[in-house]
């Protein structure tokens, strides 16, 4: 079970009474310890870099990765900026056993969402994505659609998150704020779950001998 967005002691004893492993997701290394100290089996770190509700003060995955890592003895994924083989070595390289893929599953091929949704993540470049925070609306990182624009200039949002599922099920990209991760810039095709996940951990052995052997020159 993963929790998220919350104090991880309200369901994390109830949790393990049903015989259920509980992985917390965190933005910072004092929710990490607070999550350590409810008896969690696990924490998921994300990055400020990630898509969806996001501290605006929160570091990056490069940063908050080797930092909780250092800090808590527990299982620990990484989330936020990780879409390949590459970027899942630099997550294990920081301290991480696993990685989580948003983005890039939400634009998988199995994925449930509209085209509409999935093409603009395929067509976004690096710099795709805004850290909306305006009135009415959780701090949250989003694609820079013309709804984001328009709320982030106005400060404020004509538009909430009751939209959501006319966005990722009828492909309304007006309807609301599509969460989507920095990583959009990387993603350049809808693929097949299966070989996301073959090529990612293909691509993280090759990356790890690749760097080895510049070690070694």
């Amino acid at each position: 079970m993963i929790t998220s967005a919350g104090d991880p002691r309200v369901m994390t004893g109830r949790l393990h009474d049903a015989g259920m492993t509980v992985f917390h997701v965190v933005g910072s290394l004092r929710n990490a310890l607070k999550a350590a100290d409810a008896g969690v089996d696990g924490v998921i770190v994300e990055g400020v870099e990630g898509g969806g509700f996001k501290n605006p003060q929160a570091a990056s995955t490069l940063v908050l990765l080797p930092l909780v890592a250092s800090r808590v003895r527990l299982s620990i994924i990484a989330a936020g900026g990780i879409c390949d083989g590459p970027s899942m070595a630099a997550a294990l390289v920081l301290g991480a056993q696993g990685v989580q893929m948003g983005t890039r599953m939400l634009t998988s091929a199995e994925s449930p969402i509209h085209d509409n949704l999935k093409n603009a993540v395929v067509g976004a470049d690096e710099t795709a994505t805004v850290m909306l925070s305006v009135r009415g609306l959780p701090t949250m990182r989003v694609l820079r659609t013309l709804t984001a624009e328009r709320a982030l200039a106005a400060g404020r949002s004509d538009v909430g998150l009751d939209g959501i599922p006319a966005l990722y099920f009828t492909g309304d990209l007006a309807a609301s704020m599509a969460n989507t991760g920095q990583v959009a810039g990387r993603i350049a095709q809808v693929e097949a779950v299966a070989d996301i996940i073959d090529q990612t951990w293909a691509g993280a052995r090759a990356a790890l001998d690749d760097a080895r052997a510049r070690l070694d020159v």
